[in-house]
C-alpha cells in the first residue's frame, strides 16, 4: 500500500558509485546497480536517512512523496537473506574443504603466457587481498584458472603486457575480475580491459567488487573499449 511519507531520493548525476551508503543502511534498501546507488525496494527504506551522512557527493536526500509503506519485517528478512547469500561454509574451521584450485602457479607475474591450462579456459583474476576478505572465493573458482596480483605494488605495464600476450596466444572463454573496494585495487580491471583492447579480443567480462567486510558491493558485466 502506498502512503505519503519520507523516503530516500538519489541524484544519479551526483552519485559516483562509491558504495559508502550501502553498509549505512541497516534495512538493506540500497544497492549499487550499473555503477550507481539505487533503492532496491521502497518498502525497505524507513526514511530516517542514516545513509545521507556517508555520501561524499551529496547525492542522497530525504523527500516526502507517495511511496510503499515501510515494512520492517520485510526489510529484516531481506537483510537476513542477503547475509546468508554472502556467507559461505568456509567461515568455520570445521567446514574447510579441499581447494578447488586446479593449476599452479597463480601469481600473474609467474604464469607463462602460453600454457596448457590457459587454453579454452575461464579466467578468474583477483587482487591478492580478495581471498583473505571474501569467504566465497573458493566457490568463485569453479573450474576457472586463477591469476592473482596487486596492481599497486607490482608493475602495471608488466601486467598489461602479460595479459595482452595471454589473450593473443590462448583461447579465453570468459574473464571474471574480483577486486576489493579500496582504490588501490581498481587498477586491476582497467588493466585487463586495456589488454583486451590491445589484443583486439571481445571476451565476456564480469567485474565483482567486494567490501572489506566480505560482502559483495557490486557485480556487473563490462566491455573492452576498441
Amino acid at each position: 500500500m502506498k502512503i505519503y511519507r519520507k523516503i530516500i531520493q538519489i541524484n544519479e548525476e551526483l552519485c559516483n558509485g562509491c558504495g559508502k551508503c550501502i553498509p549505512a543502511c541497516e534495512e538493506g534498501a540500497l544497492a549499487i546497480i550499473d555503477g550507481k546507488a539505487k533503492v532496491v525496494s521502497e518498502k525497505f527504506c524507513d526514511g530516517l536517512g542514516d545513509c545521507i551522512g556517508t555520501c561524499p557527493t551529496g547525492a542522497l536526500t530525504i523527500i516526502e512523496r507517495e511511496a510503499e509503506e515501510f515494512d520492517e519485517n520485510a526489510a529484516m528478512e531481506h537483510v537476513k537473506s542477503f547475509k546468508q547469500a554472502n556467507c559461505s561454509s568456509f567461515n568455520t574451521p570445521t567446514s574447510l574443504k579441499t581447494s578447488l584450485l586446479s593449476h599452479w602457479p597463480v601469481k600473474i607475474k609467474l604464469i607463462p603466457v602460453e600454457t596448457k591450462f590457459l587454453q579454452n579456459s575461464h579466467l578468474l583474476v583477483a587482487g591478492d587481498c580478495v581471498p583473505v576478505a571474501f569467504s566465497q572465493f573458493q566457490t568463485k573458482i569453479n573450474q576457472k584458472v586463477v591469476l592473482i596480483g596487486c596492481p599497486k605494488f607490482d608493475n602495471q605495464n608488466e601486467y598489461l603486457h602479460k595479459f595482452t600476450e595471454i589473450f593473443q596466444n590462448n583461447s579465453i572463454l570468459s574473464i571474471t575480475v574480483l577486486e576489493m573496494e579500496v582504490p588501490c585495487c581498481f587498477g586491476l580491471h582497467r588493466i585487463v580491459l586495456q589488454a583486451l583492447s590491445q589484443a583486439d579480443k571481445k571476451i565476456p567480462f564480469t567485474r565483482i567488487v567486494v567490501f572489506r567486510n566480505g560482502m559483495v558491493k557490486e557485480e556487473k558485466t563490462m566491455k573492452a573499449i576498441f
